[in-house]
This record gives C-alpha cells, structure tokens and sequence, in this order.
C-alpha cells in the first residue's frame, strides 16, 4: 500500500477517534481529588504490616489509592473504612483482574486485536451515524463494503481494494469512499459511552502492576475519615550491641532494622513494630472466578398443565432475629500496657495492647459508616515497640531506628559441647532480661573490655527470662571427655505365669577433665544430649536441661583441673518361657545375687519338674529307637527267609528269633504307653506350678 495512503488512513483514525472523544462529556478537573496521608505504620515480625490514613472530606468525595497488583488481595482481605462525622461509605471499587481481552470483549464494541475503523464501524451496523465528507451525510450504517478498483494506465496501472461506508440516509442509499471521510460520529449516546468505557480499559492495561482502589464517602460537612488496611512487608529484624565489663552490669543496645518497600515515601507516620507470629497467608480474592456450566440443547414439548403441590408435614417457621447487641454501640478502647523504655535516641517500647489494632480503630463509628460488625480479637503474646517521634523514610530506603538501651543482668561462663568443638568450650554470657521489655531474636555484637569480642545470636527473650550467649573460642580453657560404656547390669528377676521377666540396663559412663589455664576462675557449661529413654542417675540432677540438652555446671580455679562424671543408665527388659528354656539357663539366674531367695526356690522347683520330665522323655525316646532297630530286624529276616527252604535248619533259627522279637516288641509298646502318660501327668504338673507363680 502507498506511503501516502497509510498516512491519510491514519490521519482519519486520529480523527475518528477525536470525534468519539468530543461526543462525550467531559470530567470535571475543578477540583484537586482529596488525598488522605499515611499517618499510622504498625509493622509485625511476621512480614506483615499495617497501614493507615487519616484525614478529612467534605461532602460527597471519592478518595483513590494505588496499590500494586500483588497487593490487592491483602486489600480485599483486611481493609477498612470509616466515616467518624456521621456519614457513610457507600462502594469501594477496584480495577478488575480479568485478562484485558476479555474484559474488552464484553463491551459493545470490541477493540481486541487492534481493529481497523472499518473493522469498528462493521460492529455499529445499524446505529445511526453523522458523516462528513466533506459535507456532512446523516444516515444509518448499513456496513463496509471492499470493492476492488484498478487506478493507472499502461505500466502504471495497478489494482487496490478501497473500502467504502454504505449509509441508509433519507434521500435513499449513499456510499462514501472511507479514505475521503474526514468525520464520523455515532448519534447513540450509550454506544458512544461503551466505547469510551474500553478506551479508558486499553489506557489502563499499560501499566499492568499498578491498581486503582476507589472509596466513595457520603455525608454532609467536613468529616474526619480513616483507611486502613495489611499489607506484606519485609520482616523487621533487630540487632543488638552488649558491652560487658568485669566492673560493671552488662549493657544492651538494640535497634531495629526497618525497610520501606512501598510505593510511597513515609512522612512524619507514627510507626510502630509488633514482635510475634500472628498467623497470616494469601487467598486469592482478586482473581475473578467462573464456573464451568453445560449446556443444554433446548427442546420442544407439548404445553404442560399447571401442577399442584402438597403442603409440607412440617411447617417451618423462620428464625427470629438475633437482638443488636449493645457492645456494638459502646466504643472500644484500648490502652498500650507496660512502661516506656529510656532510649538513647527517644524510642519508645511498651507492652502490646490486648487487641493492638484496634487501639486505632473505632470499632462503633466503623460499624455505623460501614454498616459491617467488627469483633476485635486477641493477637496472642505480641509485644510493641512504639517509637515516640514519628519517622520519615523516602521509599525502596531502609533505616536503623534505635528500640532499647537498657542496663541487665548476667554471669560470664563457658560453653562446651563436644559435637561444638571436640577440645575448646566457647566464651559466652548468661543474660537476664531484667527490663520489661520483650527482646525480639536477632544478633548480638560483644564488646568485653572496651574491645570487639564476637558475635553471637539471642532468641526471643521475654521479661525476667535468662539466655545463653556464646560468641567466641575459649582457648584458655580445655576439656578432655571420656566415655565408658556398653556395659550391662542385671537388675531384678522376676516370675509370672510360666515367665521369667528379667530387668537389666546398659550404663554409659563419661567423665569430663576441665582445665582451666587462665588466672581468672572459670564457670563452665558443659552439655549433653538429653535422651528421654535413658535415665541420669550421676549427678542424681542436672543444673538444666533444656528441650536437647543436658547442661552441668562446673567451677574451675585458676590454674585448676576439675572433673565431672556423668552417668545414665537405659532399662532393657527381656522375657524368658521357663517351660522352652534351657537347664542350664535357669541354672544361671539360681546364682544370681539379684534374684530374691523366693524367685531361687521357684526356679529350683521348676529345675525338678523339668529334669523329671526330662529324664522321662528320655527313656521314652531310648524305647522308640529300640521298637525301629527291632522292626528294621524283622524287615531283613523275612527278606532272608524268603530265598530259604522252610525246612533248613536257619530257616528254623529265623522263626525262632522272630517270636523272641515280636513278645519283646509287645512289652516295648506297652512301656511306652505307660511313659507317654507318665509324661503327660508330668507336663500337667509342671504347666499348673509355672501358671499359678507370681513372684517379685
């Protein structure tokens, strides 16, 4: 297509779209739109913060407020508005996270896939519509028609396709080349604001992460207003600065480390850090769902006859209302509980308020201006820092903002834990928190002597509770473990219907060496793992014990070795059926000194019934193997007697010797018999004495 003819269509775009924009009423630009400052910052340790303005309107205003895409969902989720002078919020309105093409696909005019003016003007067939071209034409749209046209002549002749604007006017049907229209304007007003609508859609679809909340207030006068809502932030930490001295009590310093990563500087807010773990997480309220619904073919039946429906068995009658309850009318206030700490730079900590949110909230006008109930809820063991000053910190900045400094308690000591380092224990320091203030965990920094000493980690340390520091090698002092173990006792011996229970334990045994090569005394901490099966039975106990560990303290002079033996013991039991059990098994528990002189008799009574029964089985068993070697005899002898003649003389000797066999066989089984009840009788015997033991 010919540059020039590219250019004149654009040319009649700009001007299409122009002539929409003049037919639509312009806003109103009088007015600045009312703007509400960030006036209240409470950031929690949980990586949520929360956020509010303050301000006042007068009448009827819209207040707007840009947020980032990711942060909507929070928005939806927590946040609240509130009219304090009697008014209302009517609608909070958003930008709508459905994809842009389908949003501009509902409208009546679709502008998806970047349509040509005769691709727009073919979707308006029908409407009624201005022309000029030059002179203006009335008429309606009936459609664009493309019509092939041959320009030129010899070897400059060529063919173009010109498309062409067919219009329904009063003097009859009138088509208009679209490249020399100069006009167009739509005679429908809400077609001409439907279009608008998806103007404004594309225009907003440019900056994609950005997001447009809209609060309406209504009511007369001035009003004081307030917005509120969570958001995520980066999770305030804390560092801490000790400063110990053999003189003096330990002194800590501790800042926190705070990050504006909003979009907006903050100016003069009052911030506040909540230390705790109140739960919190994402649902995705922003995105729009939909349903996925069948479809259904419509079908054509005869006219149906009105039907008739029995009444119910039983009647149901509607609820009566809940009455409003009266606390919905009283204000809630809440007071910030524990007392300011000195700081060195005019910071401020105190106790957590029972519902730390909505000391800043009032929960009566919030239901009255936005006709929603709130219950304030206890957020747990929280404790807040709140600073006196308010702070001002430009956005994507972070800042240091000094939480306590305060004067404590504690003991200098060494740390050892062999899986630590195997020789050296660890210079570290037992602090109390002697202050009211609850300290979040962070680092500490150690400064012992006026020098930098280390660096050592605290968890979260309420008020009168100790912690344990350790924040460099000791190499003054040195500890050499050893351990015994492996070894087992036995511990009692016990009877009990036909078992014998017996009790041992395996004994581990270790002994620690400290040496103390410093001309200061030395407490030492050694530690253990602390194992829930096995028993300490040396020392009888430990000086604490934690969720893992064992710890035992032990005091070193200078120059001096001490030493520390622990023991623990693990119970193994183990069962033995007396009437499966070896002789000589049961013989060695009769010489054990363990074994009262009650278990002794009753395993030695259980010896006697055994042996008899033993020996009777015994001559049982001799009997049966004499019946087989007498049957394996008479098995060869009629085999032998076969190939004889009846009349030889070993023929004779073999009748003989099996009439011996068979009277002897017939004694044999009638022994056996007899011995088989006798064994019998026996194991009754010895199953009745091994039921009723019961010996400790």
């Amino acid at each position: 297509m010919p540059s020039r003819m590219i250019d004149r269509k654009r040319r009649i775009h700009r001007l299409f779209f122009g002539a929409l924009f003049l037919a639509v009423p312009s806003l109103s630009t009088a007015e600045e739109p009312p703007v509400l400052p960030l006036s209240t910052i409470v950031l929690y340790s949980s990586g949520v913060g929360y956020f509010q303005h303050d301000g006042t309107l007068t009448s009827r205003a819209q207040l707007d407020l840009r947020f980032n895409a990711g942060q909507i969902n929070d928005i939806l989720k927590s946040l609240v508005v509130q009219d304090f002078g009697g008014g209302s919020v009517s609608t909070v309105t958003y930008g709508s996270r459905d994809p842009v093409t389908r949003t501009l696909g509902s409208f009546a005019v679709n502008l998806n896939g970047n349509p040509t003016l005769g691709q727009i003007l073919t979707q308006v067939r029908g409407e009624p519509v201005e022309v000029t071209a030059p002179n203006p034409v009335a008429g309606t749209l009936l459609g664009v028609e493309k019509k092939t046209e041959v320009l030129g002549d010899g070897s400059q002749r060529r063919t173009i396709e010109q498309e062409y604007v067919n219009l329904f006017t009063d003097e009859g049907f009138r088509s208009l080349p679209l490249a020399q229209i100069q006009r167009i304007k739509l005679g429908n007003p809400a077609l001409n604001e439907e279009l608008r609508r998806a103007l404004a859609v594309l225009a907003t679809s440019h900056d994609a992460q950005k997001k447009t909340v809209s609060m309406t207030f209504d009511g007369p006068g001035s009003r004081r207003v307030r917005v509120a809502y969570l958001s995520e932030t980066p999770v305030w930490k804390t560092s801490y600065r000790l400063v110990l001295d053999d003189d003096q009590a330990p002194y800590l310093q501790g800042w926190a480390i705070v990050e504006n990563q909003t979009e907006q500087d903050w100016r003069n807010v009052k911030l506040s850090l909540v230390s705790g773990r109140p739960i919190s997480f994402i649902m995705d309220l922003y995105q729009p769902l939909y349903n996925p619904r069948p479809v259904v073919q419509p079908e054509l039946y005869a006219n149906l006859k009105p039907q008739v429906y029995g009444d119910a068995l039983d009647e149901l009658k509607p609820a009566a209302p809940a009455p409003r309850s009266e606390l919905r009318k009283k204000e809630r206030q809440s007071e910030v509980a524990g007392k300011t700490a000195q700081s060195f730079a005019g910071a401020r900590a105190g106790a957590p308020t029972d519902k730390a949110m909505s000391a800043e909230m009032d929960i009566a006008t919030l239901e009255e201006s936005a006709g929603a109930a709130a219950v304030a809820q206890d957020k747990g063991e929280l404790f807040e820092y709140r600073l006196d000053q308010p702070v001002t910190l430009a956005k994507h900045q972070s800042a240091l903002l000094p939480i306590i400094s305060r004067t404590l308690e504690g003991q200098k000591v060494s740390l050892y834990n062999q899986a630590v380092n195997a020789k050296h224990p660890l210079n570290g320091y037992r602090l109390k928190n002697t202050s009211p203030l609850h300290l979040m965990q962070g680092p500490v920094t150690v400064f012992d002597g006026g020098a930098y000493a280390g660096d050592g980690r605290i968890e979260d340390l309420p008020p009168g509770q100790d912690r344990l520091i350790s924040y460099a090698l000791d190499l003054k002092t040195e500890v050499e473990p050893k351990l015994e173990g492996g070894t087992q006792e036995l511990v009692t011996v016990s009877l009990k219907k036909g078992t014998m229970l017996i009790s041992r334990r395996l004994v581990e045994d270790r002994t620690y060496l400290v040496r103390n090569r410093d001309q200061k005394a030395r407490t030492v901490l050694i530690e253990q793992p602390y194992r829930a099966d096995w028993k300490l039975t040396e020392p009888k106990e430990p000086t604490e014990r934690t969720r893992d560990l064992y710890r035992f303290s032990v005091a070193v002079d200078p120059g001096k070795s001490a030493t520390l033996r622990v023991k623990e013991t693990l119970p193994v039991q183990e069962s033995i059926r007396l009437v499966d059990s070896g002789i000589d098994q049961i013989g060695y528990y009769l010489q054990a000194k363990e074994a009262s002189q009650k278990v002794k008799d009753a395993l030695q009574r259980v010896v006697q019934l055994r042996s008899k029964l033993d020996d009777t089985k015994a001559q049982r068993t001799r009997l049966e193997q004499r019946t087989g070697e007498i049957t394996a005899e008479h098995g060869r002898i009629r085999d032998n007697m076969q190939r004889l003649a009846q009349n030889s003389e070993l023929y004779g000797r073999y009748v003989k010797k099996l009439d011996q066999q068979e009277t002897e066989l017939e004694k044999l089984r009638k022994d056996i018999e007899a011995l088989k009840n006798q064994e019998e009788e026996q194991k009754r015997e010895l199953q009745n004495y091994l039921t009723n033991l019961d010996i400790a």
